[in-house]
């Protein structure tokens, strides 16, 4: 079969007019020529300036650009339709909240031409003008001593390296033999990597295709995204158990510990301050090499907040959903659901 791409780059989209305009001049500025990709950006319903916008710049841009809208059904869905409509031989989602290096494109091309791959997918990272609470949210979500080797962002991985959909791509006669993504509220691309894995088919992930990944924008909303992938862990388990690995336990186990420990520090406080002293010497510790990584020190005192956050959300969501799931046999439910894109 003849596809005039060789990339469909898919982007679902709602209320993030501010992040479209920073994404699409970095696509602009890809080493690979633009005669091999395709953008293709999905609405899920937007109610600010996004369409207006979009009709303009698709008329002035070199980019191959085309546009849909849907009326907010998530981004598992508004990745589907990107993907009926694509005509590349390998679709590429991105988040909207993310901006492409200019080499994102052309590491993937030549991984491909290497070896014709299932599937692939690339790292995030920050950029230097990113906020320190940014910073500290990449910390925790990329360094080996937290989730890192979890996710797949270290070389040292600890568990089966599943592409994310912020920076993820799949061949189009793969989809059309797995289909595409389900209704999944959150944890979409892990079920839909998993159908991936399953061909058989290659599936690497291309270490230079980096996109920087800009977040969330607030303890409170971070709290709410890694609650919400707590949840989706269980219901990811509910679908196939071979998606619930050892290593998803830690977070809750983690969450354990530190229930025990305040519940013992009530009790024997004075026993207890050893182990707070070692636990917030590592905090503060993380929160050092946060500042030599980044070259920020003003991500120290959002360090020591986030990591604990992080844990702390994923683990009451992992152990509410496998309550209400595992133990009471309750039905699919979804978490945070309000301003899910933000």
């Amino acid at each position: 079969m003849t596809y005039p791409f060789m990339f469909s780059v898919i982007v679902p989209t709602f209320n993030r007019l501010d992040e479209i305009q920073d994404l699409l001049p970095s696509l602009e500025n890809q080493e690979l020529e633009k005669a091999h990709f395709e953008i293709i950006l999905v609405d899920d319903g937007s109610t600010d300036e996004t369409i207006p916008f979009l009709k303009k710049y698709s008329s002035e841009t070199e980019l191959n650009l085309r546009f849909f809208r849907q009326d907010h059904k998530g981004p598992g869905e508004a990745r589907n339709i990107g993907m009926q409509e694509a005509q590349g031989k390998y679709f590429i989602f991105v988040d909207s909240d993310c901006i492409a290096d200019k080499r994102w494109l052309q590491a993937y091309y030549e991984a491909i031409k290497e070896q014709d791959l299932a599937g692939f997918g690339g790292p995030d990272a920050v950029l230097s003008s990113f906020s320190p609470l940014q910073k500290a949210i990449d910390y925790s979500m990329t360094s080996f001593i937290t989730t890192g080797g979890i996710r797949g962002h270290s070389k040292k991985k600890i568990s089966k390296y599943y592409p994310r959909s912020f920076n993820m791509g799949v061949r189009a006669d793969i989809v059309e033999k797995i289909g595409g993504m389900n209704k999944l509220r959150h944890g979409q691309d892990i079920e839909f990597s998993h159908r991936i894995l399953s061909t058989g088919e290659p599936v690497i992930k291309v270490h230079d295709a980096v996109v920087y990944h800009k977040r969330r924008t607030s303890i409170k909303k971070f709290y709410k995204q890694v609650f919400n992938w707590g949840v989706a862990r269980i219901n990811l388990y509910k679908i196939d158990r071979g998606m619930l690995e050892p290593v998803h336990f830690l977070p809750f186990i983690g969450t354990i510990i530190i229930a025990l420990a305040i519940l013992l520090t009530l009790l024997f406080p004075k026993k207890m301050l050893p182990l707070w002293i070692a636990g917030i010497g590592l905090l503060l510790g993380m929160a050092l090499h946060g500042i030599i990584k980044y070259r920020d020190p003003k991500v120290f005192p959002f360090i020591p907040i986030v990591v604990p956050t992080q844990i702390l959300g994923y683990g009451i969501g992992f152990a509410y959903a496998f309550v209400k799931r595992v133990i009471l046999q309750k039905e699919e439910f979804t978490g945070f659901v309000r301003n899910y894109y933000r």
